[in-house]
C-alpha cells in the first residue's frame, strides 16, 4: 500500500461520523500512523504530525456546514503540506547546473529531463559528462542528449574531471544552460567529495542539485545533510516518485533536513519531471484532482506527438481521430499518474495495467487499417477485413472485435458529451 492509499483509507473511516471526539481521533490517528510509518516517514515526525492533528481537531470548533470528515481531511491536508516542505519555482534564465548523487539515483536521466525542461522554456542547453567511473555513462548521456535535443560534450576515457569541465565550457559556451553530470558511488566517500570539489571549483555552478531515489525513504534526509555539508547543495530532485511507496518518507526527510525539494521525477520519459509543489503533491495523495498539471501534460503530449492543434478538435469520432488521441495519450506517461491528476487515485492496479495494455493494442490495430477503414467503422466489421487487420497488427481477431465493441461505447459517450453544452463549456475552459 502506498502513502496516498493509506491516508485515504484512514480518512474513509470517518465517513458517517457526526461528531469529532477523542475516541474518533485516536482511532483515526492510529490508521494515519500506520500509513505514514509503513511509507518510511520518520517515526518522530509521525507522532509530532498526528499530535498536531489531534490538537487542532479536538480544540477547535467545527465550522458550520462542514462535516467532521471534511474538517479532518482539510486539517490533514494543511499539516501534510507543512511536513512535505516548500514549493519551488526556478528562474528561467542562463545558468550552470551540477548534478550529484550516489549510484542508482537517476542522475543521468534527470540531466536529460532538466535539459528538456529548460529547452521547452526557450533556453538552449548543453550537457557535460563528468561521470568518469560508471561504465557506459558517456554513451548514455550522449544518447539522452540527442533525445532532449541538447548539445553533448564528453571526453571518452578521460578521468581528469577538471580537464573535462574546462574543455566542455569552451565547447558549450554559446549554450544558455549547461548541465554537468557527475560520478556516483555506493556512498559519499572522500574520493567522491574530492572529485565534486574539483568540478565545483572549475564549473562554478549556479545550482548544485542532489538527485535522490524515492525508494530510500527517510535515508534521503541523511544523504541530503551529507552532500550539503560536502559541497553546499542548493536543492534536491527526488526521482522514481511514480512507483515508490516510500516517496512520502523521502520528501518529508529532505524537508526535515532543511533542504529545498526542487523537482520530482514521476516516470522514465523525458517529460516526467515536475516542479515540486507540496500542495499539489498532498492533493494527489488525498485524491484531489490536479487539473492544471493534467492540462500541462495534455498540451506537452500533443506537442511531442507532433499533433496539430486543429487535430485535437474532434468534430467526428472515427478511428482516425481516435488514433490521434491515442498518440497523445502514449506521450503522457504512466496511466496511474494521469488518473491521479484526475482524482482517480484508487483505480485498481490490474485495471490500470489492462488499460495501458489495451491502448497499445488499439494503436497497433488502427495502424494496420487503410485510410478508408479509419474513416468508416462499418467497413472494419467485415470478417475478411478483421482477419487482415489482425494479421497486419500482430493481434488476435478477438482483440480487433474488442476494439470495435469498445469504440461503439465510446461513440455513444461522445455523442452525449457533444450534445451537453455545460460539459463542453467546462471541458473547453479546462483545455485552455
Amino acid at each position: 500500500m502506498d502513502l496516498g492509499e493509506g491516508i485515504r483509507k484512514a480518512i474513509s473511516r470517518l465517513t458517517g461520523s457526526t461528531i469529532i471526539d477523542s475516541k474518533t481521533i485516536r482511532e483515526f490517528n492510529k490508521e494515519l500512523q500506520k500509513a505514514l510509518i509503513s511509507s518510511d516517514v520518520d517515526i518522530n515526525l509521525v507522532f509530532e504530525f498526528t499530535k498536531k492533528i489531534e490538537d487542532i481537531a479536538l480544540h477547535n470548533k467545527l465550522p458550520e456546514g462542514i462535516s467532521p470528515k471534511e474538517y479532518v481531511t482539510n486539517t490533514v491536508y494543511q499539516e501534510l503540506v507543512k511536513l512535505m516542505g516548500k514549493n519551488h519555482q526556478p528562474e528561467i534564465k542562463p545558468k550552470r547546473i551540477l548534478l550529484v548523487g550516489i549510484y542508482g539515483s537517476g542522475k543521468t536521466t534527470t540531466a536529460a529531463k532538466l535539459a528538456k525542461f529548460y529547452q521547452d522554456r526557450g533556453l538552449s542547453v548543453g550537457m557535460i559528462c563528468c561521470d568518469v567511473s560508471r561504465p557506459a555513462a558517456f554513451e548514455q548521456l550522449e544518447m539522452l542528449s540527442k533525445q532532449a535535443n541538447a548539445q553533448f560534450f564528453g571526453i571518452k576515457g578521460e578521468t581528469d574531471v577538471k580537464k573535462i569541465v574546462t574543455e566542455g565550457l569552451k565547447e558549450l559556451g554559446s549554450r544558455k544552460v549547461i548541465i554537468c553530470d557527475s560520478s556516483g558511488r555506493s556512498a559519499l566517500d572522500q574520493q567522491l567529495v574530492n572529485e565534486l570539489i574539483q568540478i565545483n571549483n572549475e564549473f562554478k555552478p549556479d545550482e548544485k542539485l542532489l538527485v535522490i531515489n524515492a525508494d530510500i525513504g527517510q535515508v534521503a534526509g541523511t544523504q541530503a545533510k551529507e552532500f550539503n555539508n560536502a559541497i553546499n547543495i542548493t536543492g534536491v530532485v527526488v526521482t522514481k516518485m511514480d512507483g515508490s511507496g516510500k516517496g512520502g518518507g523521502a520528501l518529508s526527510a529532505v524537508s526535515a533536513a532543511n533542504v529545498n525539494i526542487m523537482f520530482i521525477g514521476t516516470g522514465e520519459k523525458l517529460n516526467s519531471l515536475e516542479l515540486y509543489n507540496s500542495e499539489k503533491f498532498v492533493g494527489r495523495l488525498l485524491g484531489i484532482p490536479d487539473l492544471e498539471a493534467l492540462a500541462t501534460h495534455v498540451n506537452e503530449a500533443i506537442r511531442e506527438a507532433n499533433i496539430k492543434p486543429e487535430e485535437v478538435e474532434v468534430t467526428e469520432l472515427n478511428f482516425d481521430t481516435f488514433y490521434t488521441q491515442l498518440k497523445a495519450m502514449s506521450k503522457m506517461g504512466p496511466m496511474k499518474n494521469v488518473l491521479g491528476m484526475m482524482g482517480f487515485a484508487d483505480v485498481p492496479k490490474e485495471y490500470v495495467e489492462q488499460g495501458e495494455g489495451k491502448l497499445k493494442v488499439y494503436k497497433a490495430i488502427i495502424g494496420s487499417m487503410t485510410k478508408e477503414e479509419r474513416q468508416s467503422e462499418k467497413l472494419v466489421r467485415d470478417p475478411s477485413r478483421i482477419r487482415r487487420i489482425s494479421m497486419g497488427s500482430g493481434t488476435d481477431e478477438k482483440e480487433v472485435k474488442g476494439l470495435l465493441s469498445d469504440f461503439s461505447k465510446m461513440k455513444k459517450f461522445y455523442e452525449m458529451f457533444k450534445n451537453d453544452r455545460n460539459v463542453k463549456k467546462r471541458f473547453s475552459q479546462f483545455m485552455k
